[in-house]
């Protein structure tokens, strides 16, 4: 109810009272005249005061003589006006002092008053209450801000004196939330400014943004600002990183190019100059290794101006290193230039050590042998072709392969020439002694065959001639029988016509023939000298001058010969011709023949003499290309052959030499085939030459690459002498001083940037030079970085607090120049966002004057006035109207709850320069913007309205506004009026946001008159009731009933209220039930599962601790190392064993399961190699593939990196359960692994939406790498593919089944993938195979792509090799030097190491071992300690470890073992096991280590504890090592063989 009813109520209550306390009539009384009337002067008196009191004249007092009905109505009405001015005394005192003075304890006095005096009197200090103790609560908050302490907030509830509370709703409301959104933001602003400076100061991470969100205005500004401060901080502080980390990695093509100033500008000078330095450096020494390694220009020296220290020391070393090789390799190229050229005279002379010295020996040593070879072929030739000795034979001693071959060629073909030439001359030599009997028998081809055939048919036909004529002559000289006639067949020319003669010598003249007989006999032996002298006539005649001629022609014909066979045989003079004038027939043949033979010898010879004189003069593009058959062909070939395999020694020669020398192409080896001997030692000395050179080179290479990529932390370690020692101790001296430059380098950007230890410095001993100007830059870096931050972090400190009177006054430049002015100037927009408050203090003033004008007020018109003229100059309008909702029919009340929404007409009711003539005065619901805005019940907003829209005039002119505001005013959701305000500017946010408010009060306001109103007319109803109370009194007693029933109605209200606040009550209490249920339940879960993960750790532990004995026998049995059982029971244990092995591997997956859905699956993610991977997938699954008869192939694409950054163990898990599952669904075919990058469309699009959501990658085309396993088994059905990835389901999972297994796999796999920051899918056909592919992001640390060698040129793929093969051997070196260096480095870093086992030699269990692990190592009789309380773990063990040579104890917990181990002193390793009674593994360790003579004892935790953190706490008791149950005997082994030696 409303304070006018209660003041109504209050006139009332008091008039009655004061009726009931008058005192009654009595005769006689001061009382003049019972029946006396009140005069009219006396009423308008009256009536006067109460149009006073009315007007709110609370001073205008009654004064009537006598005691009479007047008087006490006077003193009444005085009474009355006393409590109103008294209210309104103490209204007005408690205003001023709480509005104006801020003193909000102050309250109103009761005085004298009760009734309803008194409940007004509390309301209005209730009401003072509600209002102050809201604005005390903002006032605490806003204090906690001011004092920097942002974790208060404004309660939502308002706690009454008496306890109860209740929310606080509209104004108080809305002020709340602002306020806490206030202490939100401010709190969300200053956490994200101490994160930033957090990251940029402390912890060094740069880049960081502050992310404000909901903020605007200066705290906007102020966020921007500093963003922009630790975004120009960051491009500095990386541009400044990138560079020197250009400059760590040899890319000296970087510069500092970030816009600074003071001294960030002097660090980027430092900076750029240092670059320079080390760019003219690298320049020059670049130059020479180009001219020497690639070009080939030996003699060249690196200048570098202005370095000094290591890097002078280095320009020495290099330039030395130049020199000594450029004499070396120019005495070498020397003495084989002149070997090509065939000079052998010349030999390596330089001083030379280690392998260039045994190259310059062998060089020296092939120059002999090539000096002596040539001087025997050089003998051999001259005395065959010169000197006519035939038989000669070259030796040559120390040779082989082609140069014995040649050898022994050219002594075949003087021993065949030999041959043939004596059997032809033994025979001539016969025919010119006359003996015919002789015929060439050697074997000839070709035209000596020919030769061989002429002379022996010349021998024939000379024997059967000499037959003729000796049978004629002893017929004729002997026996004197004439007569005769000679008859030789198949003769002519010549010697027919000799016979003819001889026959006509015969018949004619007996006397001639001796005569003639002298001289044939002399011609048959060869004499032509002599002559028939006997005179003779007629045929006698001609036979005598035939004989004669013939003798002389025979007599020329063997001149020529002889001098051609001298000429050739002896002289060695080829070419010659034999001339015979006058002969003819086969005379003639025999000289064209004899010529032939010497032409065709002629040009055989010199042929061949051509091309050795070309292979002496080391020219190999000759061959010898005559016609030749028989042995000259084959002595053609031979030579033919030996210059091809010399041609073939060169290239390859020259072509090592040149990748070597010129080009620069190390390893490069020389391939010559088919040689033998000296020339395949000379070959593998060239190799072994090409090897070492490469090792040393590539060696310096690798360590000198290493420091240009900032890795100190590889040397040289190559078997080096002489100066290539020199230069490998100049190269490890140089990493050493770089490595404690880099080391003190890091310490001060670790201290600054990581650990946020300001005021380091590096110290760097025996450095100068650039180096020691790179020192002193960077303490002079940190010392500037330090003062300007610690100033920045002191105001920001301050800021913080609250307190924003302090600014950075450091000194500073450039970007850190800006940062400090941005804070100063965001300490500025502090005070600026201060004065914004004090806009929102204005607001509020306004929002309470404008209240207080509207308070009291009962005119409606009188109110639409004043809020017209008060509220549009406020908002600096010009102009205004209220529309005020009235029912169409009823102008003069106003819309009620009953009333028709279309029956409702906005009307006109007050107005700021409104033109009611030319301006429309009454709206409809949804008419015109008015009628919009009272249908919508919300404002409407105007801005830029057109030209000729609005028309605002004064007496000077008229313009159109450029902003207008529609606004409704409402009450409890219900219309009541319109508001409309235009203005030529525009109405501001804080000014939308007053109209906005005000309006809600004008509704109160406008609600409050129309009740009053209704008040009112009811209070003169009541008092026109009250002068007719005589005669109506029966109807004032049914009004009072009306009032009753209302009260009555009023209280069944309050009684529901009070109902609904237990029904709240009851709901909250149920609320707070369910509440405490949760946490019940969430409790009962925890506890649930503290005791699964206690149940699985129990059950892991008794089902691992007989799997453990069970495993080891099964293994024993299965080995069969004595031999005894047969192969049914070998084959009995293994079946065992492989049961226990599925059951070990059914729990591991179990165990898996309940980590994954408890989250509680480790991912430790490493850089780990990829060749190491593909090694573990083709020693696991090689022979599973083996043993189906299934193709098995692991495909890596070469454009990966060498390494990857994920989970080696995980991944292997994952790459496990997929490629088990494709040999076990795959009878036949293939099983395939394909690892390669994939990007953009080559990822699904489920995968990339499920990283993306993930935050795994950021961009949907970022590359990812997929690791694909392919099968030819079954398939699965597409209805399938997303129930075989949950857990315990399959494709087939009916009783009828074909394969076994659980269904955990793929489940597990999917979620470690998830972890790992990837996702399976899974493509498949029925009946024809599967491909399931793990997609990771693919991420190495610095990923390169692969390369042989890194600068070179790539060379070609060996065809035997596919590229995945190639690129795995070429990694696996550069993976096991990075294993071994990380390796030495723990171990350097660990003093404590012997404790500690090997972990990069020790095969993992489940892994297979390496090669270097061999089984069959056995122990030297060591003493093993096994402390179990299970006597089946000891038997199995000790039966395994004595089988090895060990010698073994035992004890049943910890107890006993400790007292073992003082009996035992000699024992050398204890395998303890951890749950055991009365004393626990750990314990027992750690009795043990504080034994001081067991502190170094090796200690293997050998337990079936395999849940998270049994390792951690096996080691941290003290164990060497932990081995989880059932064990794996070789990896068991592996492990002790690194603490006990072996045999």
């Amino acid at each position: 109810m409303s304070s006018a009813t209660k003041d109504v109520s209050g006139t009332t209550t008091a008039a009655a009272r004061g009726t009931r306390s008058a005192p009654p009539s009595r005769a006689g009384g001061r009382r003049q005249g019972p029946g006396r009337g009140a005069e009219p002067a006396e009423l308008r008196k009256l009536l006067a005061a109460l149009t006073a009191m009315r007007d709110g004249n609370f001073r205008r007092r009654l004064t009537f003589p006598g005691d009479g009905l007047l008087a006490e109505i006077a003193a009444v009405f005085n009474e009355v006006a006393e409590r109103n001015q008294h209210l309104t005394g103490e209204l007005a005192r408690v205003r001023r002092a709480v509005g104006r003075e801020g003193r909000l304890s102050e309250r109103l006095e009761t005085g004298v008053g009760e009734g309803a005096w008194m409940a007004a009197v509390d309301n209005c200090n209730a009401l003072i209450d509600d209002l102050a103790r809201p604005m005390a609560e903002v006032g605490r908050v806003l204090s906690s801000i001011a004092e920097g302490d942002l974790t208060q907030t404004m309660e939502l509830r308002s706690v009454h004196t008496t306890g109860a509370s209740y929310p606080l709703r509209g104004e108080f409301l809305k002020v709340g939330r602002t306020v806490n959104g206030l202490v939100d933001q401010l709190s969300e602003f200053t956490e994200q400014v101490t994160r930033v400076a957090i990251e940029v100061g402390t912890e060094g991470k740069l880049g960081g943004q502050a992310r404000v969100r909901s903020v605007s205005g200066s705290w906007k500004d102020l966020a921007d600002s500093v963003n922009t401060m630790a975004g120009r901080l960051t491009a500095q502080v990386r541009n400044i990183a990138e560079v020197t980390t250009a400059v760590a990695r040899g890319d000296l093509s970087r510069k500092v190019t970030v816009d600074v100033d003071g001294e960030m500008l002097e660090l980027k000078n430092t900076v750029n100059i240092m670059v320079d330095q080390l760019n003219s450096f690298a320049a020059q020494v670049t130059t020479v290794a180009r001219d020497v390694g690639t070009e080939g220009r030996l003699g060249g020296q690196a200048q570098v101006s202005g370095v000094a220290g290591v890097w002078r020391d280095l320009t020495d070393s290099v330039n030395f290193m130049a020199a000594n090789l450029t004499a070396q390799v120019r005495n070498i190229a020397e003495v084989t230039t002149a070997v090509a050229k065939g000079d052998l005279s010349r030999k390596i002379e330089v001083d030379a050590r280690g392998e260039i010295l045994e190259l310059k020996n062998t060089i020296n040593t092939m120059v002999d042998q090539l000096s002596g070879f040539a001087e025997q072929v050089t003998r051999v030739a001259r005395a065959v072709g010169t000197e006519g000795i035939l038989g000669g034979q070259a030796q040559v001693p120390g040779v082989a392969g082609v140069w014995k071959d040649l050898t022994e060629n050219v002594n075949s073909m003087a021993n065949n020439l030999t041959s043939q030439v004596r059997n032809i001359a033994q025979v001539t030599t016969a025919v010119a002694k006359g003996d015919l009997s002789q015929k060439i028998q050697v074997d000839a081809r070709g035209e000596i065959l020919e030769l061989k055939n002429t002379i022996n048919t010349m021998v024939d036909q000379l024997s059967a001639f000499a037959d003729e004529v000796t049978r004629v002559a002893r017929d004729v000289g002997t026996e004197g029988i004439l007569g005769g006639q000679a008859s030789v067949p198949g003769v002519s020319g010549t010697w027919k016509d000799l016979t003819n003669s001889v026959n006509l010598m015969a018949n004619n003249l007996t006397s001639q023939v001796r005569s003639i007989a002298e001289v044939t006999t002399a011609v048959a032996r060869g004499d032509v000298s002599k002559k028939i002298t006997v005179d003779a006539k007629g045929e006698i005649r001609e036979l005598v001058t035939t004989v004669n001629t013939m003798v002389e022609q025979l007599s020329a014909f063997a001149d020529e010969v002889t001098r051609v066979a001298r000429e050739v045989g002896t002289d060695g003079i080829l070419g010659g011709q034999a001339r015979v004038s006058g002969v003819s027939g086969i005379w003639r043949d025999l000289t064209d023949n004899v010529n032939l033979m010497a032409s065709n010898l002629t040009s055989q010879v010199r042929n061949i003499a051509e091309v050795a004189s070309a292979v002496a003069r080391g020219d190999l593009s000759k061959k010898i290309a005559i016609d030749a058959a028989g042995e000259v062909a084959a002595l053609a070939d031979t030579l033919n052959t030996m210059v091809d395999q010399l041609s073939a020694f060169a290239v390859e020669v020259t072509r090592v030499a040149r990748e070597v020398g010129t080009d620069g192409i190390l390893g490069g080896q020389a391939g010559v085939p088919g040689v033998a001997g000296i020339w395949k030692d000379l070959t593998e000395n060239v190799n072994l030459m090409a090897n070492n050179l490469t090792g040393q080179v590539r060696n310096i290479a690798l360590v000198i690459t290493a420091v240009a990529r900032g890795d100190l932390s590889q040397k040289i370690d190559v078997d080096a002498r002489g100066e290539i020692l020199e230069l490998k101790t100049s190269i490890n001296t140089m990493v050493d001083q770089l490595s404690a430059f880099a080391d003190e380098v890091t310490r001060v950007a670790r201290e600054v940037g990581t650990d946020g230890r300001l005021g380091g410095q590096a110290r760097v001993p025996g450095v100068a030079g650039t180096w020691q100007d790179l020192t002193e830059s960077v303490n002079e870096l940190a010392n500037n970085l330090t003062r300007q931050v610690r100033a920045i972090a002191q105001v920001a400190t301050a800021v913080t607090r609250g307190d924003l009177s302090p600014r950075i006054n450091v000194d500073a430049s450039g970007e850190l120049d800006e940062l400090k002015d941005n804070i100063n100037q965001m300490i500025a927009n502090l005070r600026e966002t201060t004065r914004t408050n004090k806009e929102q203090d204005w607001l509020k003033s306004n929002l309470a004057r404008m209240s207080g004008l509207l308070q009291g007020r009962r005119d409606l018109s009188a109110v639409a006035s004043l809020i017209m003229s008060e509220l549009t100059p406020v908002v600096s309008a010009q102009h205004g109207a209220f529309f005020l909702a009235q029912p169409a029919g009823r102008t003069a009340e106003l819309v009620t709850e009953d009333d028709d929404e279309n029956d409702i007409v906005l009307r006109l009711i007050g107005s700021y320069g409104y033109h009611r003539r030319t301006m429309p005065t009454t709206f409809r619901l949804g008419e015109g913007l008015i009628g919009q805005a009272a249908v919508e019940k919300r404002p409407i907003v105007l801005k830029e309205t057109p030209p000729g829209y609005l028309k605002i005039s004064s007496g000077l002119g008229e313009s159109s506004p450029a902003h207008v505001v529609v606004m409704p005013v409402l009450f409890e959701d219900r219309l009541l009026g319109v508001i409309e305000l235009a203005t030529f500017s525009s109405f501001t946010t804080v000014a939308l946001d007053f109209l906005i408010q005000i309006a809600d009060q004008i509704g109160v306001t406008v609600n409050t008159i129309s009740v009053n109103t209704k008040t009112e007319g009811l209070l003169l109803e009541s008092q026109r009731l009250t002068a007719e109370l005589s005669m109506r009194s029966a109807e004032l007693e049914a009004r009072q009933e009306e009032l009753e029933r209302t009260n009555e109605e009023l209280q069944e209200k309050a009684e529901q209220l009070a109902q609904q606040n237990r029904d709240i009550e009851i709901k909250n209490s149920e609320i707070e039930e369910a509440r405490q249920i949760l946490e019940e339940r969430a409790e009962q879960l925890a506890l649930a599962s503290r005791y699964k993960s206690e149940f699985l750790a129990n059950m892991s532990h008794e089902l691992r601790t007989p799997l453990n004995s069970l495993l080891i026998l099964a293994k024993l049995l299965s080995d069969n190392n004595e031999g005894n059982l047969s192969a049914k029971q070998v084959e009995f244990a293994e079946t065992i064993h492989g049961a226990g092995s599925d059951l070990l591997q059914l729990i591991n997956d179990i165990l898996d399961l309940s980590k994954v859905e408890a989250g509680k699956m480790d991912v430790r993610p490493a850089r780990i190699a990829l060749v190491q991977l593909v090694d573990y997938v083709e020693a696991a699954f090689r022979p599973l593939t083996a043993e189906k008869n299934l193709d098995f192939a692991v495909r890596v694409s070469p454009d990966l990196p060498v390494t990857l950054h994920t989970d080696e163990q995980r991944l292997q898990q994952v790459l496990r359960n997929l490629l088990s599952n494709a040999v076990k669904f795959t009878d036949a075919g293939a099983v395939e692994l394909m690892i390669r990058p994939v990007s953009g469309p080559e990822t699904p699009q489920h995968v990339r939406e499920q990283l993306l959501e993930t935050g795994t990658i950021a961009d949907p085309d970022e590359q990812l790498i997929a690791f694909s396993v392919s099968d030819t088994g079954i398939g699965i059905p597409g209805n399938k593919l997303r129930e075989i990835f949950e857990a315990f389901k399959q494709a087939d999972g009916g009783t009828s089944r074909k394969y076994g297994g659980t269904g955990l796999g793929l489940s597990i796999s999917r979620e470690i993938a998830r972890l790992l920051g990837g996702e399976i899918h899974v493509a498949s056909e029925l009946g024809a195979g599967s491909t399931f592919t793990l997609y990771l992001p693919l991420r190495s640390e610095g990923p390169e792509p692969v390369a042989l060698e890194r600068g070179a040129a790539p060379r070609a793929l060996e065809p035997s090799r596919t590229p995945a093969e190639q690129w795995t051997q070429e990694a696996r070196g550069l993976v096991e030097e990075r294993r071994r260096s990380t390796v030495e480095r723990r171990r350097a870093a660990r003093p404590d190491d012997t404790l500690r086992p090997a972990e990069d030699t020790i095969p993992r269990q489940g892994e297979p071992l390496r090669s270097g692990a061999a089984t069959a190592a056995r122990f030297d009789g060591e003493r093993v300690l096994i402390v179990d309380d299970d006597i089946r773990n000891v038997f199995a063990l000790t039966s395994v470890l004595e089988q090895y040579g060990l010698t073994v104890l035992y004890a049943e917990n910890g107890r006993e073992g400790i007292e073992m181990l003082e009996q035992h002193e000699d024992v050398a390793l204890v395998l303890m096991d951890i749950m055991m009674p009365e004393l626990d593994g750990y314990a027992t360790t750690e009795q043990i280590r504080r034994m001081p003579r067991f502190s170094g004892l090796p200690i293997i935790a050998l337990t079936a504890k395999a849940m998270k953190g049994d390792r951690e706490k096996s080691l941290q008791a003290g164990a060497t090592d932990h081995i989880t149950k059932p064990v794996e005997t070789d990896h068991l082994l592996a492990v002790m063989r690194q603490h006990l030696p072996v045999r």
